[in-house]
């Protein structure tokens, strides 16, 4: 088949196309609504932290037994597509959480990993660089998914009980 009968999509398109596509792995599984928005809301929280992920998503979601599908495909959208910003939201947050300034906790960071070794990372100061990002982290995870999780559970419960009223047609 020539590459020409293929359509070309513009940014907008594929991203529309992308968010149907996540809209419909999500609300087409076959669980519970809150299974189903406790496994997203976990993959959210994996996927913001940096160095878990998918696999810590899956664990998780068979340790808690919450929707494995759902935490790994939240671990995948936001593991892919929040990682600069998230970095910067953690290094802001967390240095305001711990009274220091943003740009003292970024310099240091980058002076790290500008000369990074592993005499360095454990000469780092904690307390001014590692701490304020991990705590920064750890608050944007638990909030973000929260808050993804709230919104997965109201809109997998309106849709199953939109299913439920359905009347089925037998043909």
């Amino acid at each position: 088949m020539p590459l020409s009968k293929f359509k070309k999509r513009n940014i907008p398109e594929k991203f529309s196309r992308f968010i149907k596509f996540i809209y419909l792995k999500t609300f087409r599984i076959n669980d519970a609504p809150w299974k189903i928005s406790l496994g997203f809301g976990l993959g959210v929280f994996t996927g913001i932290m940096p160095g878990i992920g998918p696999l810590v998503a899956l664990l998780l979601a068979i340790i808690f037994r919450v929707n494995r599908a759902s935490a790994v495909l939240g671990s995948l959208i936001f593991n892919t597509w929040t990682g600069v910003i998230s970095f910067l939201l953690a290094v802001k947050i967390g240095a305001s959480l711990m009274g220091l300034s943003y740009q003292g906790v970024y310099d240091s960071w980058n002076l790290l990993l500008k000369n990074f070794n592993w005499q360095n990372l454990f000469q780092a100061s904690v307390i001014k660089t590692l701490l304020p990002i991990a705590l920064g982290y750890l608050f944007i995870s638990f909030f973000t998914s929260a808050a993804v999780a709230a919104v997965i559970y109201f809109i997998a419960k309106a849709r199953k009980r939109r299913s439920l009223a359905r009347p089925e047609s037998h043909t």
